[in-house]
């Protein structure tokens, strides 16, 4: 596997982590949730931008995007 695609994959483990800390889920649960709501796609299109911002910023990002396509969960 190529460099570019080991640190793509490291840096969403790291925003799925950090999405499910802030709302008390577990990985997994925050993993099917981004799927559900087009946040993990958001992030792999966008992630030459979103990689040079903080994870914070990350996470609420993806929860404004998951908000547009029917996510409830919001900051």
């Amino acid at each position: 596997m190529s460099r570019d695609k080991v640190n793509i994959i490291e840096y969403l483990v790291c925003v799925v982590g950090a999405f499910a800390r802030k709302f008390s889920l577990t990985n997994a649960t925050a993993y099917k949730y981004l799927r559900k709501y087009k946040g993990m796609d958001f992030l792999t299109k966008h992630y030459a931008i979103e990689h040079t911002l903080s994870i914070e910023d990350a996470v609420e990002d993806i929860t404004v995007v998951c908000s547009r396509h029917g996510g409830t969960l919001a900051l």
